[in-house]
């Protein structure tokens, strides 16, 4: 097995691919190889910590040309190691992990109950890319960015091109190359200009003011990382529609949510994100040569940390391919067990910074789509795993009366 390239069985397989690979190596590190280069498979939360240990791994290597051309950018800071990777991260702490939160928190809520407003009259709307647009609407103006309606409706599709194609090579792999590059252009303009004017501590100004060892980023570098506040935010519309496929499915969750239970809400949030496919697996390159649990890693290996399997595995999660978010009241949650966005501390390490505006912004979410009178009509609420990334297939469809 270990011989066998398993490029192809990670398209055809998608987040059921490392699970089940290691699960026939009876769940310890597997060796096998992935576009051709050795790849170890881990998972667990001893396997995490061993992934964001300090020195372990890196990452501007391990990266797919494929990711970093669509989802995060040419000089992004997920591209960057060691001291440089530490300096920028600082950037988005400041921005991502700060009081400002709550307000983009707000504004989402607002702007959902704006569009709301004119879903009702008992046509079909598209859950999925309409809070795409309303958080679309809603991080533009917490950062900065004018936007008009239909700049806002071009920006909303294009970022979720972007999310859409970075695991395929296909047409939405196109769509995403092209909407990167025409976001990445438009806002370079933006960044000269607000560039040109005095620091203010609104977040487009600290990106367009930021400086990498005293020298400014290029326009284009700064657009690119200014995509990395404005495009984690909208990706939250998968985390919707998941959850309105979960009230679909078990409705009595909606009364807690309905009520504004905040504790509940927060359980809720995460349950989505541990029971729903987003990321399947992450990867990094061994940077020296490594022993996890008994297994040798020579550098230069790819390692896999596998995200999808830890969030199922029954050995952290009792009964895990149940939807159970009373499994998060009064549960203090390890750095290193819910991973959906990486783990470890994301002020120090590459765990996702935008992980508090996530869970921020789909807890203001549900809480309203769980008032809102609506019903689903018929369509295919199935989610396919071999689709990186998985979606209900028809976006969840609404009518309100």
């Amino acid at each position: 097995m270990a011989d066998l390239d398993q490029t192809l069985a990670v398209a055809l397989k998608g987040y059921a691919w490392l699970p089940d690979l290691r699960r026939r190596s009876g769940g310890a590190p597997v060796r096998t190889r992935v576009m051709g280069q050795r790849a170890v498979g881990i998972c667990g939360p001893a396997a995490a910590q061993f992934f964001y240990g300090t020195g372990n791994l890196e990452r501007h290597t391990a990266l797919p040309s494929l990711v970093v051309h669509t989802l995060f950018g040419q000089g992004a800071v997920h591209t960057l190691d060691g001291e440089a990777h530490r300096h920028r991260k600082a950037l988005f702490t400041s921005l991502l992990l700060g009081d400002g939160v709550d307000t983009l928190a707000k504004l989402a809520g607002e702007a959902f109950d704006q569009a709301a407003d004119g879903w009702r009259g008992g046509r079909e709307v598209t859950l999925f890319d309409e809070t795409a647009r309303v958080i679309a609407k809603a991080v533009t103006r917490w950062v900065g960015v004018p936007e008009e309606d239909r700049e806002l409706t071009s920006l909303a599709r294009d970022l979720v091109a972007m999310v859409d194609g970075f695991a395929t090579v296909g047409p939405r792999f196109a769509r995403a190359l092209a909407a990167r590059d025409r976001q990445e252009r438009r806002l370079a303009k933006v960044i000269e200009r607000v560039r040109a004017e005095p620091p203010t501590p609104e977040p487009i100004s600290v990106i367009a003011h930021h400086t990498d060892d005293g020298v400014p980023l290029d326009p284009r570098t700064a657009a690119v990382e200014l995509l990395n506040v404005i495009r984690p935010s909208t990706a939250v519309a998968w985390f919707v529609a998941f959850a309105a496929h979960a009230l679909d499915r078990w409705p009595h969750h909606a009364t807690r949510l309905r009520a504004g239970d905040d504790e509940f809400t927060a359980a809720f949030t995460h349950e989505v994100r541990r029971f729903y496919p987003f990321a399947p697996f992450l990867g990094g390159r061994a940077a020296r040569d490594l022993v996890f649990q008994g297994e040798s890693i020579p550098a230069g290996t790819l390692v896999l940390l596998d995200v999808y399997g830890q969030n199922h595995d029954p050995d952290l999660w009792d009964d895990p391919y149940a939807f159970r978010p009373e499994r998060f009241l009064g549960r203090e949650i390890g750095d290193f067990d819910l991973i959906p966005q990486g783990g470890g501390d994301p002020r120090t390490g590459h765990r996702c910074p935008g992980e508090k505006i996530t869970v921020a912004l789909l807890g203001t979410l549900v809480q309203r789509l769980s008032r809102l009178d609506y019903y689903l009509p018929p369509q295919t609420t199935d989610i396919d795993l071999s689709r990186i990334p998985a979606i209900p297939r028809s976006r969840i469809k609404l009518v309100l009366p």
